[in-house]
C-alpha cells in the first residue's frame, strides 16, 4: 500500500494498487501530485511532528506508506538523529525518495522496504520508537490486522502517529468557476460517493480502533489548512494535478456541463486554466491521532 493509494483517495483520486479501480493515470501522476502535496503544505506537516508526545527522541522510526518521501523527510528533520525505514508497494515512488534523499545527504539514514502492507507477513522493520502512517491506515483491508501488527512492531513506550486528511483540498472561491458556480461541492459529493463504495474506512474515528489493539491514545487533534498561492504558482500546480484525478473519479457522476468546466481548468494552454487564477487557496483539514504501546 502506498502513500499514494492513501493520500490521493483523500484528494478524490484512488492511489490504490488492490482497493478500488485507478483513475490516476500512472504512478508518475501519483508521484507528481505527493511532490506537490509536501511542497505546499510542509510547514503543516512539521507542526504536526512537532506537536507529537513522543518523549524521549525516536532512534528508529517507520513510515508506513511512504509515498515519495513526505513524511520520511519532514521526520527527519524533526528527529536529527533518527534513522527511518520508509514501506511503500511502489517501486518508482521508492526509487524516487531515495534520490531525494542523496540529494539532502541523508541517505545514510534512510532505508527503503517495498511491501504490501495487506499481505499476511510484514517484512521485518525492526523495532521502532515512533511509527507514521499519514494517510494510509484507510486504504487497509483489515485496518484493525494492521492496528494490532504496529502495537507489536513498535518499541514498549513508543509512539504510532495516525494521520488522515479530511476530504481532498478545495481551491476556488466561492462562486467559482463563473460559468458553474458550485463545481468543487459538485464534485467533492461524486467523489464521496466513489469512496463509499471502495474505501470503507475513509473518514473513521481511529480512536477506538487504536484503543482496541491495545494502545492508549494520547493526543488527538485537527489541523486546519489556509495556504494561499505562493510567487513560484506551486497552488496553482497542486491544484493541477488533485482536480486531474478528481475528474477521473467523478466523471461518471458529473453532468456533461461540469465537466466541460472540469476541463476549462484542467487546460493548461486555455485562457481559464487553473494555471492563470490568482485566487486560488488551499483549504482542507488533517486530523491526527498520537497513540502510545503501554506494554
Amino acid at each position: 500500500m502506498t502513500h499514494a493509494d492513501r493520500h490521493t483517495a483523500h484528494h478524490g483520486i484512488d492511489h490504490g494498487t488492490h482497493h478500488a479501480p485507478r483513475p490516476v493515470a500512472d504512478s508518475h501522476d501519483q508521484a507528481e501530485l505527493l511532490d506537490l502535496d509536501a511542497e505546499v503544505l510542509a510547514e503543516h506537516i512539521a507542526a504536526i511532528t512537532t506537536w507529537l508526545p513522543v518523549g524521549a527522541a525516536p532512534q528508529e522510526i517507520v513510515d508506513l506508506g511512504c509515498g515519495t518521501g513526505t513524511g520520511t523527510f519532514a521526520l527527519l528533520g524533526r528527529f536529527p538523529e533518527a534513522h527511518v525505514t520508509a514501506v511503500d508497494s511502489s517501486a518508482e515512488h521508492l526509487h524516487r525518495l531515495r534520490e531525494k534523499a542523496r540529494a539532502e545527504g541523508v541517505q545514510e539514514r534512510v532505508r527503503t522496504v517495498q511491501a504490501d502492507l495487506d499481505a499476511a507477513d510484514w517484512p521485518g522493520l525492526g523495532t521502532p520508537g515512533l511509527v507514521w502512517a499519514s494517510a494510509s491506515m484507510h486504504h487497509m483491508a483489515d485496518p484493525d490486522r494492521a492496528l494490532r501488527r504496529v502495537h507489536d512492531l513498535l518499541a514498549p513506550g513508543g509512539l504510532f502517529a495516525v494521520v488522515e486528511l479530511a476530504g481532498f483540498p478545495r481551491f476556488l472561491p466561492e462562486g467559482a468557476p463563473e460559468e458553474r458556480p458550485g463545481l468543487e461541492d459538485r464534485c467533492h459529493a461524486a467523489t464521496d460517493r466513489f469512496h463509499a463504495e471502495h474505501v470503507s474506512h475513509r473518514g473513521a474515528d481511529w480512536g477506538p480502533m487504536l484503543t482496541a489493539a491495545g494502545f492508549a491514545v494520547e493526543g488527538e487533534r485537527t489541523v486546519a489548512v489556509n495556504i494561499e498561492d505562493s510567487p513560484d504558482g506551486a497552488v496553482g500546480r497542486y491544484a493541477l494535478a488533485t482536480l486531474r484525478g478528481i475528474r477521473g473519479a467523478a466523471a461518471s457522476e458529473l453532468p456533461h456541463e461540469d465537466l466541460a468546466a472540469l476541463d476549462r481548468l484542467l487546460d493548461t494552454d486555455g485562457p481559464h486554466s487553473v494555471l492563470r487564477r490568482t485566487d486560488l487557496v488551499v483549504r482542507t483539514e488533517r486530523s491526527v491521532w498520537a497513540a502510545r504501546r503501554t506494554n
